[in-house]
């Protein structure tokens, strides 16, 4: 029940508990608890609301910052990481495979923000080798929701 659960609240946080209990043939107490337990355990770390900033006139500066690091003998990518992370301008931070080893979504108010906690905070930790900075343009789609209003969403048909 609980994977259901999770399921429907990845695909709306905000569905009632009536709601939720009716798909996965459960109580909405049953339903409240077993959330409560997910949270409890740390499965779910929050609820997250996706804004279409644009027509907000939110205009924050985001890059995403690939790192390239020397891993720690004891530690291998996860003392670097976890230094990295207590950073407030990093909103997302991912081990990846390629040519890089971590990737990072980064926010500041200002491409000089950006610019100086790669030069400032994060080139200058032990054990980063190398970073490369790209911004993001555009925003089209976040959290599998289509940004732009602009056109109905049709999903694409899939051929035999």
């Amino acid at each position: 029940m609980k994977a259901k659960i999770l399921n429907l609240l990845t695909e709306d946080a905000r569905m009632s508990l009536a709601e939720i209990a009716k798909r996965v043939g459960a109580t909405p107490e049953e339903v409240k608890a077993a959330i409560l337990s997910l949270e409890d355990e740390g499965v779910i770390r929050g609820y997250k609301v996706i804004l279409n900033e644009s027509d907000l006139g939110i205009s924050k500066v985001r890059a995403l910052i690939e790192v390239k690091v020397t891993p720690r003998r004891d530690g291998g990518f996860d003392q670097v990481a976890q230094r990295i992370a207590r950073y407030p301008e990093v909103t997302d931070l991912y081990l990846i495979s390629g040519g890089f080893d971590l990737l990072l979504m980064v926010e500041g108010d200002s491409l000089q923000d950006i610019a100086s906690f790669v030069s400032a905070k994060l080139s200058t930790i032990d054990g980063v080798i190398s970073t490369s900075t790209g911004f993001m343009l555009k925003k089209y789609k976040e959290s599998g929701r289509i940004m732009q209003n602009d056109e109905e969403y049709e999903r694409l048909k899939v051929c035999p």
